[in-house]
């Protein structure tokens, strides 16, 4: 592979990993003085409004109105409740890294909707699902998660969510290139404002440097680069390799928040960490890691 064709591969791979990864550290330093859903809609709207200015300018057009609506669609399920729904657990306490590890059972989710929508599932890949429900009921039966059970439902159904999300929208019509994650981050960021309006929320001081940089941070590099870096591998990698972020990224939010925002985990949160990143390799790299055998058929000789 040449130099020029493999920068722009590590870049989004490193986007993916790191940047992606850093993101559940970043949250929990923003909502520790914003309300979780207006911070959340902040950080898509401008993201939004970002990616759509410089679309429109550069001379793209708005898309058709069924790939329009699909896209809202989208990025509501995507990205106002399944990102909306970790904010909020978060606000609730959740550990930064406890949250990566229960959204990263993402894929698991993905293969039964893929079932769903039949696209065949294999043995081996029933079996990633089953040790991965294991891993959370494990990640769930003590430590940070036992006394907060609402934190937990509340990622669980944002991760189903996103799975849902993720593979309803790849039957659908969606607009091209990042005109669809513009108007997916535009979708998610005015429904999350009038989820927070409508709940109540408010500011009861201004928010800290700290705030503002972790709402900036998020917005430029969690959502409007590592989404773009999504998109170039989806179109230029096998899928193992794009979805590879699935089993990185709970690795690097636990070691940054237990290296720098105070958060620990028990013996028994390491050893379902373990177990829910094994399922997601399985699962993910199953077809790769142990290939079905090709049968041959006996030839039928010519008369």
């Amino acid at each position: 592979m040449r130099v020029r064709q493999l920068l722009p591969l590590i870049g989004a791979l490193f986007a993916l990993y790191i940047i992606w990864g850093s993101t559940y550290f970043a949250i929990s330093i923003g909502v520790a003085s914003w309300p979780p859903m207006m911070m959340a809609g902040v950080r898509f709207l401008s993201a939004g409004i970002l990616l759509m200015s410089f679309l429109l300018l550069t001379g793209h057009k708005l898309p058709a109105r069924r790939p329009l609506l699909n896209a809202c669609l989208i990025g509501v399920l995507l990205l106002a409740v399944g990102n909306g729904f970790v904010t909020i657990a978060e606000h609730q306490h959740v550990p930064s890294g406890i949250a990566a590890v229960m959204v990263a059972t993402v894929p698991l989710f993905t293969l039964c909707f893929s079932r769903l929508f039949g696209i065949n599932t294999r043995k081996l890949e029933w079996l990633g699902i089953a040790i991965g429900l294991a891993g959370i009921i494990l990640l769930n039966s003590g430590g940070n998660l036992s006394g907060n059970p609402w934190g937990a439902l509340l990622i669980l159904i944002g991760s189903i969510s996103w799975a849902f999300g993720s593979v309803y929208g790849s039957r659908i019509e969606l607009p091209t290139g990042m005109m669809a994650g513009a108007v997916e981050m535009l979708a998610a960021g005015i429904v999350l404002m009038c989820a927070s309006l409508l709940s109540g929320e408010r500011m009861t001081q201004w928010p800290t440097l700290s705030g503002f940089l972790a709402v900036g941070y998020l917005a430029v590099f969690g959502s409007l680069i590592a989404i773009n870096a999504y998109m170039y591998l989806i179109r230029n990698v096998s899928p193992a390799v794009a979805t590879s972020y699935a089993y990185v990224n709970p690795v690097v939010a636990v070691l940054l928040g237990t290296s720098f925002g105070g958060e620990s985990l028990s013996g028994v949160e390491w050893l379902a960490l373990g177990i829910i990143i094994f399922a997601v390799v399985l699962v993910t790299l199953g077809k790769t890691l142990f290939p079905v055998r090709a049968t041959a058929k006996p030839c039928r000789s010519e008369e």
